[in-house]
């Protein structure tokens, strides 16, 4: 018998066989992002996007090598869309990459656009979510996995589980942008969430057989808020962050930023004599105040027995997470060692790598291909920030402790001989970071910051290693504006958003 997961949004997780079958594929997928209505918390009903008038999403799955089609309808009626498939480099392909204004063009109402791309050689958890305008924490986003008939853990775990992390907003993100972005809030207050969910429902149970190992994906799809991670009684064992794999570390506590991913390995008890909660837990130390009666957690069960009791987590002292600074990449990569927006870029012709041209409030970079750079973020706030780099993962070189105020060049510090490897990392309160990569993607590269990003996406700062390639030329073709009907996420997207696709670019 044939159960498709998508008709099951309780099943918090998506079980796979070991032992995929190394053989590239064309894997194509249909979808017709519409509006639906969901209630994930249990406490109210709104629009929420879908695809094929399902949510929550499907996964999109493949293989280290498979062709991924993505045919896109945008039927909203009132908004435009995108979608970006997060940590995926697209080398080569960065007009399928999907931040608007940056390397596509929205998708308007009523438009289509095929997204067309090889993975290579990237294994791993990744995720996709809209970039447009803040627009993924509304519902569209969704987990994806390549997975890796090579990978160096294969051998270690007998089921694959996939588990989504997420904050939930009850209103929907055009009113609360316009909050956020008034005068009336002049501290600049992120929206607080009203509720933390695992893979879109909360009160999960999920049934697990003693004495097997799992290999748990996580990823946090949240718009804001980053969660602390524990299963009661069992430890985890980290070999993957953001794509890369790493040397096995134990943990008992996590500290998931938005966008980040970690998979871990996981083994049940030898016996049944008990079930055991698992919890998320929203930092709330990120929210400028707390709301009264917020409940910043999200408790599920490992369920060894469903004739036993669900217990209720244990209370803890304090919060406890894994530093994933000491994280090894498995493959033993050492320390390297010794933006300009689309629209400007289409215009400027043998000037786009100038830049003069993108003016002086946009912070382009020109890099060379095949230069490794290094970038210090500095933090001068009191709250956390996850920074992400599109079209790498980055070395994490140095992190300060918190409070310790801009980097200080004169003063020296001991860089890790393997430093750890992602695409989202933290950057502590009032401290800073030190990365580096190397620019082996041609094209343009965003970084920002994931707690502004989903209400204003002011913070990027581009980097382009070559001239635009044809491809990203041909992305977008300008078309006269025009008022889009209303439908039921209240908003209406105008002229200045108008911009269509190439369709059926290849």
């Amino acid at each position: 018998m044939t159960l498709s997961l998508s008709h099951f949004p309780v099943l918090l997780f998506l079980l796979l066989p070991v032992g995929l079958i190394a053989r590239a594929a064309t894997i194509t997928y249909d979808w017709n992002i519409t509006w639906v209505t969901a209630n994930p918390d249990g406490a109210l009903t709104r629009p929420v996007i879908g695809i094929n008038k399902q949510w929550p999403l499907p996964y999109l799955t493949a293989t280290v090598g498979d062709r991924i089609i993505v045919n896109v309808f945008n039927q909203l009626g009132n908004q435009s869309t995108s979608v970006h498939f997060h940590g995926i480099f697209q080398n080569g392909t960065t007009h399928m990459d999907g931040p608007v204004g940056v390397t596509q063009c929205a998708i308007p109402p009523g438009g289509r656009f095929t997204y067309n791309f090889t993975q290579i050689d990237q294994a791993g958890t990744y995720w996709y979510h809209s970039h447009q305008r803040g627009q993924y924490p509304d519902g569209l986003r969704g987990a994806l996995i390549v997975h890796d008939p090579q990978s160096p853990y294969k051998d270690q775990y007998d089921e694959e589980l996939v588990l989504t992390l997420s904050d939930w907003y009850h209103s929907q993100m055009p009113p609360l942008i316009d909050r956020f972005l008034s005068y009336a809030n002049p501290s600049g207050a992120e929206p607080v969430p009203d509720a933390a969910l695992f893979n879109d429902t909360q009160d999960l149970k999920v049934r697990v057989q003693p004495g097997k190992t799992y290999l748990v994906r996580m990823i946090n799809m949240a718009a804001f808020a980053a969660q602390y991670v524990w299963f009661e009684s069992h430890t985890m064992r980290i070999v993957e962050v953001d794509g890369v794999y790493t040397e096995p570390k134990d943990a008992d506590m996590i500290y998931v930023t938005a966008a980040q991913r970690y998979s871990v390995l996981l083994t049940t008890k030898n016996d049944t004599n008990t079930n055991f909660a698992f919890v998320g837990s929203m930092d709330q130390d990120l929210f400028d105040k707390v709301p009264p009666g917020l409940n910043p957690n999200v408790t599920g069960w490992l369920v060894y027995d469903e004739t036993k009791d669900l217990p209720k987590p244990a209370l803890i002292d304090e919060f406890t997470p894994f530093d994933d600074f000491t994280l090894v990449p498995q493959d033993g990569e050492k320390l390297f060692e010794g933006v300009p927006t689309l629209f400007t870029a289409l215009t400027t012709g043998a000037d786009a790598t100038n830049p003069l041209v993108y003016g002086i409030n946009s912070n382009p970079y020109i890099l060379k291909k095949g230069d490794v750079i290094e970038i210090t973020v500095n933090n001068d706030d009191p709250g956390k920030h996850p920074f992400h780099l599109h079209g790498h993962n980055f070395q994490v070189v140095m992190r300060s402790e918190e409070e310790a105020g801009f980097f200080n060049s004169s003063i020296p510090y001991d860089p890790p001989e393997k430093p750890m490897r992602r695409d989202v990392v933290l950057v502590r309160p009032n401290g800073n970071i030190v990365i580096r990569f190397r620019a082996d993607n041609p094209d343009m590269s965003a970084l920002f910051s994931y707690t502004a990003s989903p209400y204003s996406l002011l913070t990027y700062r581009s980097f382009t290693h070559l001239a635009l390639p044809l491809s990203s030329r041909m992305a977008c073709r300008v078309r006269p504006g025009g008022d889009h009907d209303r439908g039921p996420g209240g908003t209406t997207e105008y002229p200045q958003d108008s911009c269509r696709p190439h369709e059926g670019l290849q």
